[in-house]
């Protein structure tokens, strides 16, 4: 018990603390005034103007958003895609039914190189419901890609059945509730040492239940140090918030972004800075408008 204590320390200490001065910032940037909405009803028109084909996704990923019947991009998924299929650390917060899913489901495929029996992308979420309905979310948007394996593991269904899944058939994104993902990385049935993205759909709902919060750190510390993490929800409390900056590389120089959209929807996204100035000077040929576009917002 002690040693595992001690283990719970030393990992505390390698999450940055969360300062007060960005909290300032927060409630700062959340309080723009009522001047802003003119601008944010510009950027809306703007957004029903552009098209997925605007984020250069793979021409397979095009494909199947055609096939599902979409054609422009929602408020968040124009704000947070442009960055997560950089790499970049993304917090999001929008209420339901405005496209998350997708933020992290497109950004995770264009990303993902498959390797056989390595695992690229990890997602976790608080029910099983949920992890069946984003699994089905990659099948549906990697129908054409068909080298690349999607799998989903939760409670309720006999570990067993799960360990000769990873043994036999190894995915390269897992979709999963924390204690079944823990159990069988534990078991060293399912390894995590090559995850790049690390992602939390829900996240307030797991990091709000200490049990959940806890398997979900030591989950964390399985993964590599280098990857990038992404959070979904659409509720962030300030007492949750902070935690969820304790998984990030840099939250430290984590930029928000808050936009009032027409009819009352508010989008909030936060990314990291150096994340952007990484990319933006290691890819140069990446067009200056999908490495830009909104960051000036906030």
């Amino acid at each position: 018990m002690m040693g595992e204590a001690k283990e719970n320390d030393v990992y505390e200490e390698e999450l940055l603390d969360y300062e007060e001065d960005d909290d300032k910032a927060l409630d700062a940037s959340s309080a723009k005034p009522a001047a802003d909405a003119a601008q944010a009803k510009k950027g809306y028109v703007g957004i029903h103007s552009s098209g997925f084909r605007d984020f250069l996704l793979k021409p397979e990923l095009l494909r199947a958003i055609q096939d599902c019947g979409f054609e422009h991009p929602s408020e968040v998924q124009h704000e947070c895609i442009p960055q997560a299929i950089l790499g970049m650390d993304v917090i999001c917060q929008a209420k339901s039914g405005m496209g998350k899913t997708a933020v992290f489901v497109l950004s995770s495929l264009q990303q993902i190189d498959p390797t056989a029996g390595q695992v690229a992308a990890l997602v976790l979420c608080h029910t099983r419901e949920l992890a069946y309905q984003i699994c089905n979310e990659f099948e549906r948007f990697s129908k054409f890609l068909p080298e690349l394996k999607v799998a989903v593991f939760y409670g309720g269904v006999h570990i067993k059945k799960h360990q000769d899944l990873l043994k036999n058939d190894c995915p390269h994104i897992v979709v999963g509730t924390p204690g079944r993902i823990l159990a069988l990385a534990r078991d060293k049935d399912l390894s995590l040492k090559n995850v790049r993205h690390f992602i939390l759909d829900e996240c307030d709902k797991m990091l709000e239940s200490l049990d959940m919060r806890r398997d979900v750190q030591e989950i964390f510390k399985m993964t590599p140090h280098d990857k990038q993490v992404m959070m979904f929800s659409a509720t962030l409390s300030k007492e949750i918030r902070p935690i969820c900056k304790k998984f990030m590389q840099d939250f430290a120089a984590l930029s928000h972004a808050h936009m009032e959209l027409a009819g009352g929807c508010g989008v909030s996204v936060e990314f990291s800075w150096w994340w952007f100035w990484f990319s933006f000077s290691m890819l140069p040929y990446v067009s200056l408008e999908l490495s830009v576009m909104h960051c000036c917002n906030g």
